[in-house]
């Protein structure tokens, strides 16, 4: 009895590792896929243990799912838009999975555990996200310029696509951290056959690492931001009993576009043993580059977050009928919204008002705030959203389509679970 209770708690602690290692990594030919493990857990009623399994397996799944949609939305997106995930999503979530594997499982406490590695389709799940006005796909995540030389041992010069004397150019480094950094749903410019010639722009380089210039092309091609830097690998002076070793390194300044200013930096070093001298470089490259990608994706998104939620001053323009009513139950609504630093009238008539609003993020992220609200006898519709404004419409309340009418967060949970 003693063994099988320790075996049960060995595989809980084994699957609650699971829980915690989401490897977000690309399915081999696809820069669409995410591949991750996850757990779930189901109790066991009346010693039913493939029903149980099955509801694990379920379990998992859903957090699979719930996992592909933070990776692909801000914090404050995610936060927003809980209803929606367990409402629209959870419910659906074997809609999104494209194949998955059970990994492992056992009876612990009364209840059966599972580790599960699956399969999200990102394409599927991004298109259902933008058709419902919760991401947007050109504003939530950051466009990025990336130039990047690199020089392995043997080469006198260091390899680069820009600047005035480019050599020919095949980046192992740029290759494996776009990778990730695509994964993660970060828009690249400038590469493959969009790769840009600066002297057509009419900007040279003063030096391969001339970041103004880098900038330059980077509003050029509509990027928010430019990494640029280098990459290389050389042969240690340490060995390894017979085998060499090889140690790479990536330096990286990331510069805001917007506002000219270097605001990351990035240094990575990776170290592999190799009895060959070329593919031990190669080696050291590619590790180090893994390295580099973590950290970028961390920064990066990060900064960006951040940089979303610096307060922005923009006008919020309302209109519809039963003007001024719905629009003293909407303003006192915009009071519980913390995110709004201050509210000024500019414009009020019998049908229309104009609001400037201070707010920490976006036109986009106050939107999506202000559509979570509800109110009695009538709904709201955010007509438009620009960089200066927002555009609300009072609408009709319609029986069963209404918000108001749909169960709430807390009834969706307890039903599901």
């Amino acid at each position: 009895m003693g063994t099988k209770r320790q075996a049960g708690m060995c595989v809980a602690a084994i699957l609650l590792g699971l829980l915690f290692t989401m490897d977000m990594a690309l399915a081999a030919g696809s820069a669409n896929v995410l591949t991750g493990v996850t757990m779930g857990r189901q109790k066991i009623s009346e010693l039913n243990i493939p029903y149980a399994k099955q509801k694990a397996v379920g379990g998992a799944l859903e957090v699979a799912v719930q996992n592909a949609f933070a990776s692909m939305v801000s914090r404050q997106v995610f936060g927003a838009n809980l209803e929606f995930l367990y409402g629209r999503l959870l419910p659906h979530a074997s809609d999104y999975v494209i194949n998955y594997r059970v990994m492992g499982g056992g009876q612990y406490k009364g209840y059966y555990l599972v580790g599960v590695e699956s399969k999200i389709n990102l394409d599927l799940l991004e298109k259902h996200l933008t058709d419902a006005k919760i991401l947007n796909v050109s504003g939530d995540k950051p466009v990025i310029l990336f130039m990047i030389a690199e020089q392995t041992p043997g080469e006198l010069l260091p390899r680069y696509w820009w600047g005035d004397n480019p050599a020919p150019y095949n980046c192992l480094s740029e290759t494996i951290i776009l990778k990730q950094m695509t994964q993660h749903r970060f828009k690249i410019a400038g590469t493959g056959s969009d790769r840009p010639v600066p002297s057509s722009y009419n900007i040279h380089f003063t030096s391969i690492y001339d970041a103004a210039a880098a900038m330059e092309l980077g509003r050029v091609l509509k990027a928010d931001m430019v990494v640029i830097g280098k990459a290389g690998a050389s042969k240690s002076i340490n060995r390894m009993g017979d085998e060499n070793v090889f140690d790479g390194e990536i330096e990286l300044k990331v510069y805001d576009v917007e506002s000219g200013k270097e605001v990351i930096s990035s240094i990575n070093r990776a170290a592999v043993k190799s009895t060959m001298g070329q593919e031990g470089a190669i080696d050291a490259i590619s590790a180090v580059s893994g390295l580099a990608a973590r950290d970028l994706d961390k920064k990066i998104d990060t900064f960006w977050t951040q940089r979303m939620r610096r307060e922005k001053s923009f006008d919020v323009t309302i209109a519809g009928g039963k003007f001024l009513s719905r629009f003293i139950a909407l303003k006192n609504r915009f009071k519980e919204i913390q995110d709004i630093e201050n509210i000024q009238p500019k414009e009020i008539d019998t049908d229309k008002a104009v609001m400037e609003i201070v707010f920490k993020g976006s036109p986009k992220q106050f939107a999506d705030a202000v559509m979570l609200k509800t109110f009695d006898g009538f709904g709201i519709e955010v007509d438009q959203v620009t960089d200066n404004g927002v555009f609300i419409c009072f609408i009709e309340k319609q029986d069963g389509s209404s918000r108001k009418d749909a169960p709430n967060l807390e009834e969706k949970i307890g039903k599901k679970y």
